[in-house]
């Protein structure tokens, strides 16, 4: 049995490969790509619900590719996959410094969204459950701590960057700290992996984990009622989140408020989710995910209808905060909750059904909502319509979370 002593280099390694994925991935997210819309929008005279049509045709089939190649994080050896995923989205930030015709803007958006979105957390992800047992739920919140540190630190630099250089030359620097930063050191993280998925959960144990009753394969996941039924309340946190930060400046012209004010919270919402996700990883990791599932939606609920409900600029505070308790337990509960119900043999595979339908619907929400608006619903209707579908999704996370828990043991 390996020495977990002489294995904590090698553990360290692994989780800052795994932040370094989900940091990264940043540039492909939402709440960057939206700082600028307003000059894609004014640059190819696009409206609203124009331009959310073509984010949303985009990351639609980005979330296609991703059911198809996320079982690539089921491979062996993941330092070349990690590798050429991150050289891909730097190519993908140059091409947007470079657009220059609406149509381009729905192939780069694609591959900004697969490359970005999609595949360097669901590789991290799948990695850290499948690499770590008893400190899998700890192991996850650390790897996904990237997300919120992104979310803070990186739209605060783009803004001052694209106020005194442009936009177009803030995304060829983006694509350039990814070529000289990111894509060496992933390749320097991940150059000593577990030599097979036993060696590697036995070297992160220290209490094993119950696994799963069996190594379920994809399309036994498919057949079964409770992962259809988990997935409403999955999929809440990135259909809210991408909505919202999508259109954050309608929202926040619509309520009279300072973009800066707005994007200045981040680092609110940036603590929140840290301290939710490793205080989640540590419930995980003594009672399962099942325990944590039907109560960590409430939080969201309550941030999007008082941002809905209130014109006071103190809304956005209140909503960076409990918005943030939500998504950074959902981070962590979502990393570890389909290795515990289903085993890790062929985690890639199961996890990219999942990874692929929060991409359908961080697709589905800027489209949506942008058809809205054109159509002359409010900014603060579609918040409250958005608390809504998240108590509902809450109500059956409740309701089914009896079967979760027996499942995962």
């Amino acid at each position: 049995m390996p020495n977990p002593h002489k294995s904590a280099p090698r553990k360290r390694q692994w989780l800052a490969g795994g932040f370094l994925l989900t940091f990264s991935s940043a540039f492909g997210q939402t709440f960057f790509i939206a700082l600028f819309a307003q000059d894609l929008k004014s640059e190819f005279g696009l409206s609203d619900g124009a331009f959310g049509t073509l984010y949303m045709l985009a990351t639609l089939a980005s979330a296609g590719v991703l059911m198809w190649i996320g079982q690539v994080a089921d491979r062996r050896f993941l330092r070349p996959v990690g590798g050429l995923t991150l050289a891909g989205l730097a190519l993908a930030a140059a091409a947007m410094a470079g657009v220059a015709a609406a149509w381009m803007l729905l192939p780069i958006l694609f591959a900004l969204r697969l490359l970005g979105q999609g595949l360097p957390g669901h590789i991290a992800m799948t990695a850290m459950a499948r690499w770590f047992v008893g400190e899998r739920g700890r192991a996850i919140a650390l790897a996904a701590m990237g997300f919120p540190a992104s979310q803070a630190i990186i739209p605060i630099i783009a803004v001052t960057l694209a106020g005194s250089v442009g936009w177009r030359m803030t995304w060829a620097l983006s694509a350039a700290a990814l070529l000289a930063v990111s894509v060496p050191l992933i390749l320097i993280l991940f150059r000593t992996e577990p030599e097979a998925a036993d060696e590697g959960t036995k070297a992160g144990a220290e209490a094993p984990a119950a696994p799963a009753p069996r190594d379920w394969t994809r399309s036994q996941v498919l057949r079964d009622p409770i992962f259809h039924a988990v997935m409403p309340g999955v999929l809440a946190p990135p259909f809210v989140a991408t909505g919202i930060f999508f259109h954050q400046i309608t929202i926040v012209q619509s309520k009279g408020w300072d973009l800066a004010w707005f994007v200045g919270w981040y680092a609110a919402h940036t603590l929140t989710t840290v301290a939710a996700g490793l205080a989640t990883g540590w419930v995980i990791d003594r009672f399962t995910s099942a325990r944590v599932l039907p109560t960590f939606l409430v939080p969201l609920v309550a941030g999007v209808a008082i941002l809905g409900l209130w014109d006071s600029a103190y809304a956005v505070p209140v909503f960076m905060v409990l918005s943030g308790l939500s998504i950074g337990s959902a981070n962590t509960v979502q990393g570890a909750l389909w290795a515990e119900l289903y085993g890790t043999r062929h985690l890639g595979a199961i996890r990219s059904l999942a990874s692929a339908g929060m991409v359908f619907a961080s697709a589905l929400a800027p489209g949506l909502m942008g058809y809205l608006f054109d159509a002359g619903l409010t900014a603060a209707q579609q918040l409250l319509m958005l608390a809504a579908y998240t108590l509902l999704a809450s109500g059956l996370l409740a309701a089914v979370t009896p079967r979760l828990g027996a499942r995962a043991g």
